[in-house]
């Protein structure tokens, strides 16, 4: 499948777009020979989240590596179907060579999926996926449901296997933190001293966050510990345990390795991150495709993927800082 790919279409709407193109390599048309130059479109879940700018910077040192365009749009700072869907028609009707795709809800995402196979456009997943995969060239993701139950472990140690905890989520139509929330919940039943108090969404918004912790902590003066289950709702719970008081009292397992979370760690208000390979997935995602669409090495593509995470702590990072996520 080849397709000359010359002019990037911006998506109407009312909000800021977030919109990035990388050219790289050459362009064989141009050269007069060759195999063209691919454009992949890559729609993250939310532009501006430090996730999926480490994902970005992934992708773009992969995109330079391989010879391709990546065109990377995606919501500034909503994460949900009714701001995602528009970057991806966009990608759809710009006849994209592949699209790598962070679903932002399993069910809303697939008929995009569906429109992808009939214009025979190869998707890959990453992060999240959709309910049907048997059109994907793979699914890539953090072993989420390992990262919960590690987030448990971490947890139980450091309170001494009893007392009361909370579960901070983040968007209840992610499949990672459904994945997160199941291992954690799992692996707390292996602690019969230890309570979980309640279970909130942030919905991606760190100032809902604050308000579910706040008031969590009214209700449970005595609450031992809080897994946050991403980067967003760990900023919100960071705030509203600053604001009580109880930022030394309280032990905060964090998910991700954004900046700030890592300096967090470091003064002690963190006490554990389980952090992903955002670059790592992002150019998987973008070797898969060339190989799909190119018809090379396709024996080696998995279908399911599932990267391991890393446990930081005050006391292993020297050897754990480097899983810190780039920004540039």
């Amino acid at each position: 499948m080849k397709r000359t790919f010359r002019t990037f279409v911006g998506v109407a709407m009312a909000g800021t777009l977030a919109f990035s193109v990388a050219a790289c390599g050459n362009d064989s048309a141009a050269e007069g020979g060759g195999e063209e130059q691919l454009t992949i479109g890559f729609v993250p879940g939310i532009a501006s989240d430090p996730f999926f700018k480490a994902m970005q910077v992934g992708a773009e040192a992969k995109a330079q590596e391989l010879g391709i365009r990546l065109l990377w749009q995606g919501a500034p700072d909503e994460y949900s179907p009714q701001s995602q869907l528009p970057f991806v028609d966009s990608m759809l009707t710009q006849q994209v060579d592949g699209l790598v795709l962070v679903p932002t809800d399993p069910d809303a995402l697939q008929p995009s999926v569906t429109k992808a196979q009939s214009a025979n456009i190869p998707v890959v997943t990453v992060d999240t996926t959709v309910t049907d995969q048997s059109y994907l060239t793979s699914a890539i993701t953090g072993d989420n449901r390992e990262g919960g139950r590690q987030a448990a472990q971490t947890l139980a140690e450091q309170i001494g296997e009893s007392g009361e905890v909370f579960l901070m989520s983040g968007s209840p139509t992610a499949t990672t933190n459904q994945l997160r929330e199941e291992g954690f919940t799992e692996e707390l039943k292996k602690y019969p001293g230890i309570t979980l108090v309640g279970k909130e969404y942030a919905n991606s918004q760190p100032a809902q966050a604050t308000s579910a912790v706040n008031t969590i902590l009214l209700k449970h003066p005595d609450l031992k510990g809080i897994f946050a289950v991403d980067g967003t709702s760990g900023s919100g719970t960071v705030a509203a345990l600053r604001n009580a008081g109880k930022a030394d009292e309280v032990k905060l397992i964090g998910y991700d390795a954004y900046d700030n979370q890592v300096a967090d760690l470091k003064a002690g208000i963190y006490s554990a991150l389980v952090a992903q390979k955002p670059g790592d997935q992002a150019a998987l995602a973008l070797q898969n495709l060339v190989d799909t669409i190119r018809n090379q090495n396709v024996d080696s593509i998995e279908k399911n993927v599932v990267m391991a995470n890393v446990v930081m702590t005050n006391d292993n990072l020297a050897e754990t800082e480097q899983f810190q996520y780039p920004t540039q």
